[in-house]
């Protein structure tokens, strides 16, 4: 699930003037800690898998925060970076196949009061000509600012000749819904294992996820180190990773946290990739380093 700060509105005041600028905000987003968006928003689930002949799905909304928040929602269509980010996209490249046309859903805009909750319905309609093959877009909620009790700009607290900017930041999440008509599959493997310092000095492992076939792959990493006269341990986790089709490559970094006294030399590093528990659990990936 993806996350963004938006800032909506700008109040300028400068020698007892007020200015109010407003703009439509598509180039410069902001990313915000998943914690602090779920702290206002709840979403279940947080991916959206049609399979077979499944034709609907429902999704989840909570306003867990403590004002009445309007989200607006709405289909887009975004590419994935070999790193993981996301831009939004309009013209397709080789490879990739949208879902947005094939997707209705309701309602279209939601207004929640604290602690209330609202559900999303999912429906997919395929062409009979459809092509097999694996379609994505993302389900964007894009909250709206208020517009009822805003204070007037001609009574802001900022004394003349000063300078003042208010910034009202709106939180909005997407996520993934995915259409696979027909046969697809997909391989995964892990290569290039390297481990790394950060500049703090904390260890990282770095790592490749080689995708093929005709769907994307989305599990839990977990990295793990056995000393050579010593018990397996589990030293890092990455859950909910993806690789998204076309890609054929993603990079990640993960942040290994081993038990105070735990060295990292004279053993084995083992990382498994692996379906979530709610999708069976199987193992996807697996590859090792020695040290």
């Amino acid at each position: 699930m993806d996350f963004t700060m938006i800032p909506k509105a700008l109040t300028h005041q400068s020698h007892g003037t007020t200015f109010l600028f407003r703009f439509t905000f598509c180039a410069l987003l902001f990313m915000l800690p998943a914690s602090h968006a779920l702290a206002q928003l709840m979403l279940y689930p947080t991916r959206v898998v049609f399979e077979g002949n499944q034709r609907s799905a429902q999704l989840e909304l909570i306003n867990n925060g403590t004002e009445t928040a309007t989200y607006r929602i709405s289909l887009v269509n975004r590419r994935m970076s070999e790193t993981g980010a996301f831009s939004d996209i309009t013209a397709p490249m080789p490879g990739e196949q949208f879902a947005d046309t094939l997707l209705q859903y309701s309602p279209r805009q939601v207004t929640l009061e604290p602690g209330t909750g609202q559900a999303i319905r999912i429906m997919v309609r395929k062409p009979a000509d459809l092509v097999a093959g694996e379609y994505r877009s993302h389900l964007l909620l894009s909250q709206q600012p208020e517009t009822t009790g805003r204070r007037s700009i001609e009574s802001g607290s900022t004394a003349a000749g000063e300078i003042g900017i208010q910034l009202t930041a709106l939180v909005g999440a997407s996520i993934p819904v995915i259409v696979r008509h027909g046969p697809t599959n997909a391989n995964v493997a892990l290569t290039q294992l390297e481990l790394q310092r950060s500049a703090s000095g904390a260890p990282l492992l770095a790592l490749q996820m080689q995708r093929s076939g005709t769907q994307s792959v989305y599990g839990d990493l977990t990295v793990s180190f056995t000393p050579r006269s010593g018990a397996e341990q589990v030293i890092g986790r990455a859950n909910g990773v993806a690789v998204y089709t076309p890609n054929p490559v993603r990079r990640a970094l993960i942040a290994l946290q081993p038990s105070s006294g735990l060295t990292l030399s004279n053993g084995t590093l083992r990382v498994t990739y692996r379906e979530q528990a709610e999708d069976g659990g199987r193992l996807l990936a697996e590859s090792q380093l020695s040290l």
